[in-house]
């Protein structure tokens, strides 16, 4: 059986500063968002990214998609819903759906997948804490 995902969701109110000229977010706000969602997601799982850091490690973005759907806009509470994909296994993905408060408008959905990297910004593999991590939420979507 296929464990479920883990998914942590954030809500956010679009502020004036987040829309363009025609009134709507403007497009590069959304990776901001999808890096809200990742953190508060990490942040969930008992383990802020500052912590990471301080483990001598970065998760620098190596790839990202975004598929614009239906504009936000000014004042609009939106729900950034962040998964990690534990079927990922050379580095780490996160999958995103940012929707409407109430789930019934679908604006962006994507992905953004992450090196490790250590401090002298070497490839590495994931360590032992992240594996251990990605597996402990295995477990915990196969229990529910």
């Amino acid at each position: 059986m296929k464990p479920k995902p883990l998914t942590h969701a954030t809500s956010y109110r679009v502020i004036y500063g987040d829309t363009d000229t025609m009134g709507v977010v403007y497009h590069a706000n959304y990776l901001r968002w999808f890096e809200i969602g990742r953190t508060e997601l990490f942040r969930h799982l008992g383990l802020p990214y500052q912590k990471i850091e301080d483990r001598g490690l970065m998760l620098p973005v190596s790839e990202v998609k975004c598929k614009y759907i239906t504009p936000a806009r000014y004042d609009d509470i939106i729900i950034i819903n962040a998964t990690l994909n534990t079927e990922f296994r050379a580095g780490m993905q996160f999958d995103y759906v940012i929707t409407s408060e109430d789930g019934s408008v679908t604006h962006t959905t994507g992905y953004t997948r992450h090196a490790f990297i250590n401090k002298q910004g070497k490839v590495v593999r994931p360590p032992a804490f992240i594996r251990e991590l990605v597996q402990a939420v295995n477990r915990k979507g196969r229990d529910q």
